[in-house]
């Protein structure tokens, strides 16, 4: 079945038990900030909660940041999440 054929709160309950198995893993992590405002930073998928995840990011001068996004947020693609060395996407199915 196609990800736009599932109700949307199965596609983010399988969002986030595939994010579970990422824990601890370090990924690519870009977002629209909107405004043309685009981040794009790696860091390690600290934890996941019911409603979203927490990634720790690295920052420029050993800096390190803690930012959270909801499961919602990879549903309307406003959050890809890669592999930092292939570029593959973490997610492959939901595009």
């Amino acid at each position: 079945m196609a990800v736009s054929q599932l109700p949307q709160v199965e596609v983010v309950d399988r969002i986030r038990k595939q994010l579970d198995e990422f824990i601890g893993e370090r990924m690519r992590l870009k977002a629209n900030m909107g405004r043309c405002k685009i981040i794009e930073r790696d860091g390690i998928l600290e934890e996941t909660h019911p409603n979203l995840f927490v990634v720790k990011v690295e920052e420029k001068r050993n800096r390190c940041r803690r930012v959270s996004y909801s499961y919602a947020d990879v549903l309307t693609k406003t959050v890809e999440l890669s592999n930092p060395d292939s570029g593959e996407n973490l997610l492959p199915w939901l595009l």
